[in-house]
C-alpha cells in the first residue's frame, strides 16, 4: 500500500512589528518603569504647589526647598562636578564636610555683614529688594520644572529659570542675558586661547601620579570656586525668602542646603554630572585643578564688575567648549574627533538655550507688566 503522507500544519502566523518601534517602545516602558517613582514625586510636588501658592508665609519656604535643592543639583557640574569626578577615591563625607563648611561661612558673612541678606546684595541691585508677599502657581512650579530637567541631563542657567519667575521688567531680563552672554564669550575665548597654547604643556603636568600637591591645590581652588559661585547664584535660591532673615530663618534656609548637599555627595552628584564625566582628560586631579582654577578667575572677575545677577551656567558651558576646541586643535585630531567635538558643544549650547526659552516663556506667562511691555514692543 502506498504510504500516505501527512499534510503538514501550517506555521502559526505572527504578527511582524518593526524592529525600531519595538526597541524605541521598550526604551520607553523601561525609562518610566525606572523612573516611576520620580514621576510620582514631581506630580506630588506640582499637586502641593498647586496647594499652598495662596498662603504666602508657606509657598515661600516650599519654593525656597523645591530651589534649593534643584538649584544647587543642576549647577553642581559648573562647581562641584571636577571636584567629585577627581576625588573618586576619597569617602563623600569629607568632601561634604569641606564643601558644606565652605557654604555656611559663606552665607554667615553675607548675613551678618548685610543685616540678614544671604545674597551679597545681588537681589537688592535690581529691584528684588521687595519681600515676597504672594505668589502664583508658576513660580513654585519653576523648580519643579528645574528638577526635571535636571533628571533629563540637561544644564540649565538656573538664573534664568529661577529669577526670571519674579522679575519685574524685560529690561531686568535682557541684563541678565546680555551679561551671561559675555560671559559664555569671555570664557570660551579665554579657555580656547589657554589650551591652545599651552595644551601640552598641560599634558606634560598630567603624565604618572599626582603629587600631593595637586590634591591640595585642587582642593583650595575648588573652595575658591564653590565660594565664587555661591557668592554669585544664593540669589536664584533665596528670591523666595524675606530679603532679611532673622535667626531662626538663617538657620533653616543653611540647614537645609548643608543637608542637601551631603544627600548629593553620597551620590556622587547628580544625573547631569555625565555633562563633565563625557569631557576629555577630567578625572584626573591636576587637569580638573586648572578647569577650576580658570573658571574661579573668571567668575570673580564678573562677580566684581557689578552686580547684575547672571548664568554661571552659560559661563561654564563656555570654559568646556573653549577648552574641548583649544585641545584637539593643538592636538591636530582627525576629523572624526573634530565632529565629536563640536557635536558636544552644540549639544551644550542648545541645553542651555532650551533653558532659557523656557524660563522667559514662564516669566512673561507669570508676570503682567513684562506682557504689556513686549505688546508694546511689537504692536506701537
Amino acid at each position: 500500500m502506498a504510504k500516505v503522507k501527512k499534510a503538514k500544519k501550517p506555521a502559526p502566523v505572527v504578527p511582524i512589528k518593526p524592529y525600531k518601534f519595538r526597541r524605541r517602545y521598550n526604551a520607553v516602558d523601561l525609562f518610566i518603569e525606572k523612573e516611576k517613582k520620580f514621576l510620582y514625586f514631581i506630580a506630588f510636588s506640582l499637586i502641593l504647589a498647586g496647594i499652598v501658592y495662596p498662603y504666602a508665609s508657606i509657598a515661600m519656604w516650599i519654593g525656597f526647598a523645591f530651589a534649593g535643592y534643584s538649584a544647587i543639583a543642576n549647577d553642581s557640574i559648573q562647581t562641584i562636578g571636577t571636584f567629585i569626578v577627581s576625588n573618586e577615591d576619597k569617602k563623600w563625607y569629607w568632601q561634604w564636610l569641606f564643601m558644606g563648611a565652605i557654604f555656611l561661612g559663606t552665607v554667615f558673612y553675607s548675613w551678618y555683614a548685610f543685616n540678614g541678606d544671604v545674597t551679597y546684595q545681588r537681589l537688592a541691585s535690581k529691584g528684588f529688594d521687595q519681600n515676597p508677599d504672594n505668589f502664583v502657581f508658576l513660580q513654585l512650579a519653576a523648580p519643579i520644572v528645574l528638577l526635571l530637567l535636571t533628571r533629563f541631563r540637561i544644564p540649565v542657567s538656573t538664573t534664568f529659570m529661577l529669577l526670571s519667575v519674579f522679575t519685574v521688567s524685560s529690561g531686568a531680563i535682557i541684563s541678565m542675558v546680555s551679561k551671561s552672554l559675555i560671559g559664555y564669550v569671555a570664557a570660551f575665548a579665554a579657555a580656547f586661547i589657554i589650551y591652545l597654547a599651552l595644551s601640552k604643556v598641560i599634558k606634560n603636568f598630567i603624565k604618572g601620579e599626582a603629587h600631593a600637591f595637586w590634591i591640595w591645590a585642587q582642593w583650595i581652588i575648588s573652595g575658591f570656586l564653590w565660594h565664587t559661585w555661591l557668592a554669585q547664584d544664593l540669589a536664584n535660591v533665596a528670591v523666595y525668602l524675606p530679603r532679611q532673615l532673622g535667626v531662626m530663618e538663617f538657620a533653616v534656609f543653611a540647614g537645609f542646603i548643608f543637608l542637601g548637599l551631603g544627600f548629593m555627595f553620597y551620590r556622587r552628584g547628580e544625573k547631569i554630572q555625565h555633562i563633565i564625566n563625557e569631557k576629555s582628560e577630567v578625572r584626573d586631579v591636576r587637569s580638573a585643578t586648572i578647569i577650576d582654577l580658570v573658571y574661579a578667575i573668571i567668575l570673580y572677575y564678573f562677580k566684581e564688575v557689578n552686580n547684575i545677577p547672571m548664568s554661571t551656567t552659560w559661563v561654564f558651558v563656555g570654559l568646556l567648549a573653549g577648552r574641548e576646541l583649544g585641545m584637539r586643535l593643538r592636538a591636530h585630531d582627525s576629523p572624526v574627533k573634530f565632529a565629536k567635538t563640536f557635536n558636544l558643544i552644540g549639544k551644550d549650547i542648545v541645553s542651555v538655550t532650551i533653558g532659557l526659552i523656557i524660563s522667559v516663556i514662564l516669566a512673561v506667562a507669570i508676570n503682567p507688566v513684562i506682557q504689556e511691555e513686549l505688546l508694546a514692543f511689537f504692536f506701537e
